[in-house]
């Protein structure tokens, strides 16, 4: 008997297997550049249940589906009895009888939990409050394309101690690297996670001390979805922590910007960073289709 594998947060895969789902993500990049489809899930279907908006992950996750003979059914919380009040636990029973993966993008880390506990196929978290593993992989896969493996870089996390901060942490550990963390006081990442990893992150209250000859410097919004109403309060907080081509400046020569979008210009970066050369950010956003299909196809196999 098969045992079921989810994708809950980027330690759900070995390094080994990080390296191999990368190595894999560029090598079906390559084929959909050449128009060369392989339908490697034929009649797969996969269910995606979002209580957050989303463009490139709905995006990327259909077109995934549909590139290897798939196909995926799209729910929000009008389109389902979620939104009605159903436990998640059943809504986990009767889907997975029905379908071959759930991907969810949701707010509470507790609800994709039990989802997975109670589902009988793969659960992909494609996005909670606690972390965003599926845009860490195409992160990491943009970084392997440019500048090959990651291990014992330097990379430079600016801005909030979010989801997005706290899939970085996973992916130092499991992809080997050295975090540094610049963020105001009162937004540090979770204090259990920096504990658990403090042989893999330095935290700085200071964005050109944490930038220092970094490899690889990333970003996200000051105010993520739901909390729009912090927003004044969040840009008085992160004014001092804007990623700019002079803050990139203090990096190292070969330097990459990353940001998972979508970006405030203006707010957590300068009005021009993503036209500057050391940004990749469209080459990230696309890489979203072929990590995640790489991770499918990992996790249906």
């Amino acid at each position: 008997m098969n045992t079921i594998r989810h994708f809950l947060s980027g330690l759900d895969l070995t390094s080994a297997e990080c390296r191999q789902l990368m190595a894999r993500a560029i090598e079906l990049k390559q084929q959909v550049h050449q128009q060369q489809y392989t339908l490697q899930m034929p009649h797969k279907v996969l269910a995606m249940i979002f209580e957050k908006s989303s463009t490139r992950t709905r995006v990327s996750f259909e077109t995934a589906m549909l590139q290897c003979g798939g196909g995926s059914i799209f729910l929000s919380s009008k389109d389902s009895q979620l939104g009605r009040g159903e436990p998640i636990e059943d809504t986990a029973r009767v889907l997975s009888s029905m379908v071959d993966a759930i991907v969810i993008r949701t707010f509470a880390h507790r609800t994709i939990e039990t989802l997975a506990q109670h589902s009988s196929v793969p659960v992909i978290n494609a996005l909670t409050d606690f972390c965003h593993p599926c845009q860490l992989l195409a992160d990491m896969q943009t970084f392997f394309e440019l500048r090959g493996d990651i291990q014992g870089a330097r990379v430079c996390w600016i801005g909030d101690g979010n989801n997005m901060c706290h899939a970085y942490i996973h992916a130092a550990e499991r992809f080997d690297f050295q975090l540094h963390i610049a963020c105001p006081p009162s937004y540090m990442p979770d204090a259990q996670l920096l504990q658990q990893f403090q042989h893999r992150v330095t935290v700085h209250t200071n964005a050109i001390d944490a930038v220092q000859q970094a490899q690889l410097v990333t970003t996200d919004v000051w105010a993520s979805m739901g909390q729009e109403s912090e927003q004044q309060t969040r840009a008085a907080a992160f004014a001092n922590y804007q990623v700019t081509e002079q803050l990139l400046d203090l990096a190292h020569p070969d330097v990459l910007f990353l940001h998972c979008l979508p970006a405030h210009r203006g707010e957590e970066i300068s009005l021009t960073l993503l036209d500057d050369p050391r940004s990749v950010v469209w080459q990230q956003a696309e890489n979203r289709l072929h990590s995640q299909k790489a991770l499918l196809e990992l996790l249906l196999s």
